[in-house]
């Protein structure tokens, strides 16, 4: 009877730790992630730990974050999605539509730009680091070119805020600028 009491107790503490931490999931497999496979660096920074906890991107529309998101975007994910997002050979990124609807949600996307999808979109898991990774969705959440009222993953506050991107507009997706 012991043995047993000890195994519920244990069940119960591992299903709340389970509770407290966030699930990823391969976005066309439903797979669970390995976050072990990412890369060592850019594991213990402040954002990853509260996105981790939370599924919540703190680099969202943060300015200092940025500059590093757009660079990053360009060089590993705008040959198919597009400068701006608009998409190429790889779909748009820049508006409502999402051909994932779990990318409406941070855990959603950084679940596809960790793991991979279908197509030419492979797992980014060795080539950029999980701070990376929420740096280039903060990029990618910041091209967003319709009503903020339709961005999911925007706060309240970031909603009364958020202006749509345009290209066209001063400094507007040239960190040359």
């Amino acid at each position: 009877m012991r043995k047993l009491s000890l195994a519920v107790a244990a069940f119960a503490l591992g299903t709340t730790a389970a509770i407290a931490e966030q699930q990823f999931y391969h976005t066309t497999e439903g797979t669970p992630l390995d976050l072990d496979l990412a890369r060592e660096e850019g594991r213990d920074t402040e954002a990853v730990k509260e996105f981790l906890d939370t599924g919540v991107n703190i680099y969202v529309e943060d300015p200092e974050v940025l500059p590093e998101g757009e660079d990053l975007y360009l060089t590993m994910c705008s040959g198919c999605h597009g400068h701006y997002g608009e998409g190429k050979i790889g779909p748009g990124l820049n508006d409502a539509y999402m051909s994932y609807r779990s990318n409406e949600t941070d855990v959603g996307l950084f679940s596809t730009i960790f793991g991979g999808a279908s197509g030419q979109m492979g797992p980014n898991y060795s080539t950029l680091t999980l701070d990376e990774i929420l740096k280039v969705m903060a990029w990618v959440r910041h091209l967003y070119v319709e009503d903020p009222a339709d961005a999911v993953w925007l706060t309240p506050e970031q909603r009364e805020e958020f202006t749509p991107f345009d290209p066209d507009a001063d400094g507007g997706g040239d960190s040359e600028e």
